[in-house]
């Protein structure tokens, strides 16, 4: 799903994150608490050098693509999260209730 084949993104759950390397530099991460049924995004973040690629939703959309299949609810309380959610509605099925 990456574009680049110099891209990665890699779910390293000992850190509750996402993170999308750039030639072995990690470039953008998406971090979360997993509560109850729910993946709680807590924060998202791109290195200042590389914004402007597309990094943040690379990530955010795998991260959201893995809720889906753990059959889990989402709550975004990262605005990029929520923004990303917003703007694609193909995802807003998985907002918890409330969210």
């Amino acid at each position: 799903m990456n574009d680049r084949p110099d891209e990665h993104i890699h779910h390293d759950r000992t850190r509750s994150r996402y993170e999308l390397t750039v030639d072995g530099v990690v470039g953008a991460y998406a971090e979360y608490e997993v509560v109850g049924d729910s993946v709680v995004f807590t924060h998202t973040v791109t290195l200042p050098a590389m914004r402007g690629r597309g990094l943040a939703a690379k990530v955010v959309r795998r991260a959201l693509d893995d809720a889906r299949a753990d059959a889990r609810t989402v709550v975004p309380q990262c605005w990029y999260v929520a923004q990303y959610i917003d703007q694609h509605p193909e995802y807003a099925d998985l907002l918890a209730a409330g969210a």
